[in-house]
């Protein structure tokens, strides 16, 4: 290779390299500063960062749980993204989550006798189409009134939180859970296990399809340009005879969608069943994960795995050194912090 040759090559991996620099040294400032916490609580620093770096990759188990995690964490934070994209916010995936929940349950409940190969993508059809339409609520007031999506796709989330005590209770209940749970789907509705003697079930292809088809499709894609420059600005958008307003309405249909489908795979993968509290704080995550991540599709998935690692290792750092598992709460906020704080100084 010629040095006239060589020199592009040269600055891409420049380029690259001071691109992630900024995310290093986050995550380092990070945990040094959580690193802080932990030791004036008492305990032992390097103990601790152990045990939530490496508890993922023990073994087979303990990975399947991680990719596990990593399948609503990477879908509720494409829920984010996509609307982030053309400039919307969707706080509302949570309720979105739940929404596709009680749809894939309703199915695989009303259904059981169907074979896996019709009851499975019913299940998971339903829960996208519920989450699409539960999203649409709000894309529809924006679209047609300008009310702010922050506001209606938040509130819609405390809905959802009664409609799945309802379902569970009312509805489909199983007496004898002693927790608001609905019965069981059908055997055909429940997502086969990748590897044996784990837990790791098939919504991790299902997730990783997801993200590379929302990848192509804002950065391949007319619409997906369109949706871009929606969001970087509406005004010369609308200039240039781009319909704005549908555009709004089309990306939170979508993160509506995705936010569904993660509930559909949490029921057949997980619980085979529909419980209240199955949330658990996904949405939370999520919005962390698309904004560390800055609403890059490419490093969502990244972004979204490193979380996942960090929460299982949270847990067993809270069974085994008794530290409070909110300590990574902590590390996840820092992170944030830390790099917004390089985006402002870059800038500066």
């Amino acid at each position: 290779m010629s040095a006239v040759a060589a020199a592009p090559v040269r600055q891409r991996v420049a380029l690259a390299v001071l691109n992630v620099l900024p995310y290093l040294v986050a995550v380092a400032a990070s945990f040094a500063a959580a690193g802080v916490f932990i030791a004036l609580m008492g305990f032992d620093v390097a103990r601790a960062y152990q045990t939530i770096l490496f508890t993922s990759f023990r073994n087979a188990n303990a990975f399947g749980q991680t990719l596990n995690k990593f399948v609503p964490l990477l879908l509720q934070a494409l829920a984010f993204a996509l609307p982030l994209a053309g400039g919307k916010y969707n706080v509302g995936g949570e309720g979105q989550m739940l929404a596709g929940a009680i749809g894939a349950a309703a199915v695989g409940i009303l259904l059981p006798d169907l074979p896996g190969l019709a009851l499975l993508p019913l299940v998971l059809l339903a829960s996208l189409i519920v989450g699409a339409l539960w999203a649409a609520l709000p894309a529809w007031l924006l679209y047609r009134w300008g009310i702010n999506e922050i506001l209606t796709t938040m509130l819609l989330n405390f809905v959802s939180f009664s409609l799945v005590d309802y379902v569970a209770t009312h509805v489909w209940p199983d007496p004898a859970a002693g927790h608001p749970t609905t019965a069981p789907i059908g055997a055909g509705g429940v997502l086969p296990v990748l590897l044996p003697r784990t837990t790791l079930h098939a919504g991790l292809v299902i997730s990783l399809l997801v993200a590379a088809a929302a990848y192509v499709f804002v950065a391949r894609t007319t619409v997906g340009y369109e949706l871009v420059a929606t969001g970087a600005n509406p005004r010369a958008a609308r200039v240039f005879g781009i319909h704005v307003r549908r555009l709004f309405l089309l990306s939170l249909v979508l993160g509506g969608a995705v936010a569904g489908l993660s509930g559909g795979i949490e029921v057949a993968g997980v619980h085979q069943r529909l419980i209240e509290g199955m949330q658990s704080n996904f949405m939370l995550l999520g919005l962390i994960i698309g904004l560390i991540a800055k609403g890059n599709l490419a490093a969502v998935p990244v972004v979204a795995f490193f979380i996942a690692v960090l929460e299982v290792g949270a847990s067993a750092m809270q069974r085994t050194l008794a530290i409070p598992g909110e300590m990574v709460f902590i590390v996840e906020a820092l992170i944030l912090l830390f790099i917004l704080l390089s985006d402002r100084l870059r800038k500066r």
